[in-house]
């Protein structure tokens, strides 16, 4: 009866993988097909081309976009987790009025509709000059990414023995150096978790991209995808949109399997106690 369960779940499970790989394979299969075969009933391409590689990497839009993705991705993912730590070990080991409050607000903060704030933020990006900028994308992500680095932080922070602080403040560190010395360093896995995780939320943004941008000056990747055409009026862009994505979410994938340990130690952290 339990090698049954457990090849039913086996089997549940590569199910529910095949079933969450089917649309990336299906992607990869458009970008590799003709202009001519896009319309073709079968899986597979029945011939192979790199032609919408080439065309999507000599691309000045999609390389622009690229560019902006990178670095907005990078600069709000650094501000992000530079905030959020300090403010995480505060929670976690300082007793202040309102304590407790501040990871329920950060949590509210994280789950308000981000379509809700697009309007209003267009106007008043556009009074400030921020409209069509790099700050102008970085602070919106900066008021969803910090709760996520928050709670990730603050979860990891509670891990760290107290004792190894109290040690180091009675050998003559100060808070700040007790911070940065002791438990930063033992914390490292929850400090490379939150930057992965807000670098992802940072990076697969479209609300903020095609609403705060007008041209490529900022417009990030996502954004960018929406503006593909085609070589006429008359063909559709399915091939070279399939091949930026493509493009686009190799490093992705790359980045969670590198770091996919890190990342369930982190999602995890404060799960058991002991």
């Amino acid at each position: 009866m339990s090698r049954g369960r457990d090849a039913v779940g086996s089997a549940a499970a590569l199910a529910a993988v095949a079933w969450s790989l089917l649309p990336v394979a299906w992607m990869v299969s458009l970008s590799l097909r003709p202009a001519d075969d896009l319309h073709a009933r079968t899986f597979w391409p029945g011939a192979w081309t790199l032609a919408h590689y080439r065309a999507v990497l000599g691309a000045p839009l999609f390389l622009h976009a690229l560019r902006n993705s990178v670095g907005i991705s990078l600069v709000a993912t650094a501000l992000s987790v530079a905030l959020a730590a300090p403010a995480a070990w505060a929670v976690v080991r300082l007793d202040f009025p309102g304590r407790r409050l501040v990871l329920g607000a950060a949590l509210a903060i994280a789950m308000f509709p981000v379509v809700s704030l697009v309007g209003p933020l267009f106007d008043l990006w556009r009074a400030l000059g921020l409209y069509d900028t790099w700050p102008g994308l970085v602070l919106p992500y900066l008021c969803f990414t910090l709760p996520l680095s928050l709670w990730i932080l603050a979860a990891f922070f509670r891990e760290v023995p107290w004792e190894l602080e109290e040690a180091a403040r009675l050998e003559g560190a100060t808070r700040g150096q007790i911070f940065r010395k002791v438990t930063v360093p033992l914390a490292a896995p929850g400090v490379f978790t939150a930057a992965i995780l807000v670098f992802l939320a940072a990076w697969n943004d479209f609300v903020f991209g095609i609403s705060l941008t007008s041209t490529d000056r900022a417009r990030p990747v996502p954004a960018a995808l929406a503006f593909f055409s085609g070589a006429s009026q008359f063909q559709e862009p399915a091939g070279a949109i399939s091949a930026a994505a493509v493009v686009v979410t190799l490093p992705v994938i790359a980045l969670v399997l590198l770091f996919q340990r890190r990342i369930v130690a982190g999602l995890t952290a404060g799960a058991v106690k002991g």
